[in-house]
């Protein structure tokens, strides 16, 4: 284990006080550079709550060097660049090509110390912000975890919100937020940390020219009053009667909060134990006594371990018209049973087991082993404390487990607080919307200049560019081949094997882990759906592992937890996903479980029905918030009835489903002919292959496979415009679009330029420019070309204030215009092209999105080179195809705009 985390990672002090942690890892041409600042919501306190979450916002507002949005910065990079503020930390990250390492540093230390906080520029931000808290005060979860966590800290900042509060944020002045900034983002507070792609020496000599010059902080004491209040009170409160949240909602919460110990406590790594034989899988103590009962619809849990302290947090939702009162008894009962009883053995081992194998196989990119050194470093002061807890949990015995329940898990310690939905449950979105038509004019206005972007970009290495994609991503290959040396690209491509059955297997060695990633496909999805059993194909896919001819649901979970495996299935519009990890030493029982339920799998109607209540449930829940109500009434305004594509489960439809649909669906859709699989992992090619023909080979197929074809759709005639009003909800979501493209559309690449300029960043493209940046009215603005075998649609998606709501779609139209009418200039699309490029090679160092990416262009039937000759394509899309594509496919009054949240 200690050989995939902390081997290889060097750690060095700058004289200023920066620290540094190295880590060489040659599996890709890529880096990922993170800063880590020592700073967050546990050094705040009521009334200045929020302001290192605002802070974090305002990072990426400029410098005196580079007045310019750091984010069209970032992007013109290809960086795969975000932030995030926590309790004990805020921390900024980008991953690249390996040529633009450098750039990164640059940018990186310009804004630890030259970043410009503006009353303009801070006045946009904070309306960003409230959006943004607007958006989880839609969630009951949210709101009642807030009230929770004030009851137990009630004297400490990690009872504080970390994204702050909408009273506190209205608040900040210039001078706060400047003053935060002198005090917090200097060298000797901060942790710089590089994986990936490089050469320490150099790397370390580029380090200290870009940050060595930095001063640190010359205060002698960097303290807020927040933490020395903190210091003298961090004890905490435990209520004796419930928190009771009576609030607009769609399903019934209970909360319970148990304090614990900070990180290093001794005790961490049984309680970490502990919760996975609480809460994790079918056969966990927790999920039996309250989600295979039919009380709960799910129960989760987690252990936070930070820096001064840390909690045992328990969530669990209702299940329908079940009492709250009910659940929190069973709920106690079940802890105290095991306080009194014990565990065996056998339920240790596997948790411990599940436990590292989850480490593991979330440390399989660069930018997870960067994030894991990152928060080791800043919560437990040592880069090294993940081997070391992970070293004291291969030590925990049954006995250690009882300990830690009696300790911390008391009755008189819990905080519990329970949410009780005040208004009618929905069950379902009204089918036929009602129509306004708007006739806003527009004048256009100019773009921003992207001269800026090239003016302020640190120097790249030019001689592997991105542009020169083919040769990074083929020595990326060869390093996954083999240990030494460049392959030809042709070797390095996936095997790929059809079966005389139909089945299509995809196989890609790659050493860097000892794990393996599955991906799969079934063209088996909910576009099949009867029109009166909307909800068919994923009652299929969500059942599968619900039992098998020679294993009963238990058995199954069982297997897969004992080795720290996952398996999953998930339908959408064009198929099922087939998504599972394993250890590669494991990779023969994955694929042993996934062929006995494509084989055998029986629906036991217990199971079914249980099922059936959580569904309904879920639905429940999903019709109470906005972004899911507005993305059906959306995609059901433009595709009429009977199209594959405008059905939605609803109650009604869940109700009709019956075992035999469920038996039926399965043997017509599941079929080895419409399945393909993709792995990627430590593996021997012909052992791989031997073994799925061992037990796929005699899956049969009957008859000729489903097929389906989709109906044309008219465009709109004029702009159609909904707000479904929720009651409750803070934040108002949007979407608007008309129909779209599919992948086989000769113009896909140039509209995968158009889309990357229009809305495919929210700080860098011009919707983000505009509306988010410069007018502050949108925490997030995204668009999208969702293009599948079939036409599908074009969408963009905002979050805003309700107030904000109407000048944001008038501000979006207006962008939509404007690049309609007058298209894009050639330095966008070169700035596009670089970035999509960039991000492509910098995902196919991810295991799971490189195993996606090979999985997909399968299903899609695309040439066995696409892997690599997709960057190419994009490079040679030009200003023209790129125009064409905004004249053909943007249509700003032909177009659907759907808000649901609060009225506007």
């Amino acid at each position: 284990m200690s050989s995939t985390l902390t081997e290889n990672v060097r750690k060095t002090v700058l004289e200023n006080g920066l620290t540094v942690l190295t880590k060489e890892v040659h599996t890709a041409p890529v880096v990922t550079v993170q800063v880590w600042y020592q700073v967050g919501s546990r050094n705040e306190e009521p009334g200045v709550n929020g302001i290192a979450h605002q802070l974090e916002h305002m990072m990426f507002k400029g410098t005196l060097n580079r007045p310019i949005q750091f984010g069209r910065l970032f992007s013109a990079l290809g960086s795969d660049s975000n932030a995030f503020t926590s309790y004990d930390q805020t921390a900024y990250y980008g991953t690249v090509e390996r040529n633009k390492l450098k750039a990164l540093l640059v940018l990186e230390a310009d804004r630890m110390q030259n970043s410009q906080i503006e009353p303009e520029q801070l006045a946009s931000e904070k309306r960003v912000v409230i959006s943004e808290l607007q958006g989880y005060e839609n969630s009951p979860e949210y709101r009642l975890n807030r009230a929770v966590m004030q009851a137990v800290f009630p004297n400490h900042a990690y009872g504080l919100p970390v994204g702050g509060t909408k009273a506190d944020v209205e608040k900040f002045e210039v001078e706060q937020v400047q003053k935060y900034y002198r005090n917090f983002y200097t060298p000797d507070n901060a942790v710089l940390v590089i994986v990936g792609d490089f050469q320490t020496a150099n790397t370390l000599e580029i380090i200290k020219e870009v940050f060595g010059k930095l001063p640190k902080n010359s205060a002698e004491k960097r303290v807020l009053s927040a933490e020395s209040k903190a210091s003298l009170s961090t004890q905490y409160s435990a209520l004796r009667t419930p928190i009771v949240l009576r609030e607009p909602g769609a399903g019934g919460l209970l909360q319970v909060v148990y304090p614990l110990p900070d990180a290093n406590q001794p005790d961490v790594p049984a309680l970490d134990v502990m919760d996975y034989i609480f809460t994790e899988g079918r056969n966990s103590r927790l999920h039996q006594a309250l989600v295979e009962s039919g009380l709960a619809n799910e129960v989760t849990a987690s252990v936070t371990s930070l820096r001064e302290s840390g909690w045992y947090e328990v969530l669990v939702t209702a299940g329908s018209k079940q009492d709250l009162k009910k659940i929190d008894s069973v709920l106690s009962s079940a802890i105290a049973n095991v306080a009194e009883k014990g565990v065996t053995s056998e339920e240790v081992e596997r948790a411990k087991t599940q436990l590292t194998a989850d480490v593991i196989l979330s440390n399989r990119d660069i930018t997870s082993q960067a994030m894991r050194l990152g928060n080791d470093q800043t919560t437990a002061g040592d880069y090294r404390y993940t081997d070391r807890y992970l070293a004291a949990v291969h030590l925990v015995k049954p006995t250690d487990i009882v300990a830690v329940i009696n300790k911390y898990l008391t009755k008189e310690a819990r905080t519990v607080g329970f949410f009780e939905p005040t208004q009618k449950q929905i069950t379902e979105v009204g089918d036929k919307p009602d129509s306004a038509h708007t006739t806003e004019n527009f004048s256009p206005v100019v773009p921003g200049l992207f001269s800026e972007v090239m003016k302020y970009l640190p120097p790249v290495d030019l001689v592997t560019d991105a542009l020169l994609a083919v040769v990074d991503i083929s020595e990326a290959a060869s390093h996954r081949a083999s240990a030494s040396g460049r392959e030809d690209i042709a070797q390095i491509l996936p095997q790929q094997f059809k079966f005389t059955n139909g089945l299509r297997i995809l196989l890609l060695p790659d050493n860097s882990t000892p794990t393996v990633t599955l991906s799969g496909h079934i063209q088996a999805g909910t576009e099949f759906d009867p029109d009166n059993k909307a909800g068919l194909a994923a009652f299929v896919a969500e059942n599968l592992l619900n039992g098998t001819n020679s294993k009963d649901v238990l058995t199954i979970a069982k297997v897969l937890a004992q080795r720290g495996a996952s398996l999953d299935f998930q339908s959408y519009r064009e198929g099922v996903h087939i998504e599972g990890d394993s250890l590669a030493e494991d990779l023969p029982i994955l694929l042993e479980i996934l062929a006995d339920v494509f084989k055998n799998c029986t629906f036991p109607i217990k199971e079914l029905e249980l099922h059936r209540q959580q569904t309904l449930t879920d639905l429940q829940q999903e019709l109470d918030e906005p972004s899911e109500v507005a993305r059906r009434i959306f995609v059901q305004s433009i595709y009429p009835k009977k199209h594959p594509l405008h059905s939605f489960p609803t109650e009604a439809s869940l109700q009709q489903v019956q075992r035999q649909d469920v038996i039926d669906f399965k043997a017509k859709h599941y079929r080895p002919d419409t399945t393909v699989l993709a792995l990627v992992g430590d593996f021997d090619l012909d052992i791989v292959r031997s073994l799925i023909k061992n037990k796929f080979g005699n899956w049969e197929v009957n008859g000729q496979a489903p097929t389906l074809k989709y109906p044309p759709v008219p465009m709109p005639q004029k702009i159609v415009s909904v707000n479904r009003v929720l009651p409750g909800k803070a934040q108002a979501v949007t979407y608007m679009g008309c129909t779209g493209i599919n992948r086989y559309d000769p113009r896909f690449h140039a509209a995968l330029v158009l889309n990357q300029i229009l809305g495919g960043d929210t700080l860098s493209s011009r919707l983000g420019a505009q509306v988010r940046d410069r007018q502050g009215l949108s925490y997030g603005i995204y668009s999208y070309f969702q293009a599948g075998k079939n036409a599908g649609t074009f969408l963009i998606e905002m979050q805003t204030s309700p107030e904000d709501s109407i000048k944001a779609i008038a501000s979006t139209r207006q962008i939509l215009q404007q690049i309609h009418q007058q298209g894009v200039t050639a330095l966008e699309v070169e700035t596009a092209k670089r970035t999509l490029i960039s991000n492509y090679n910098v995902s196919l160092a991810n295991p799971e999105e490189l195993a996606d990416r090979i999985l997909m262009n399968e299903v899609y039937e695309l040439d066995k080179v696409e892997l690599h000759s997709f960057t190419d394509k994009i490079q040679k899309v030009t200003l023209a195809q790129v125009n064409q594509a905004a004249r053909e496919l943007l249509h700003p009054d032909q177009i659907v705009v759907v808000t649901a949240g609060p009225s506007v």
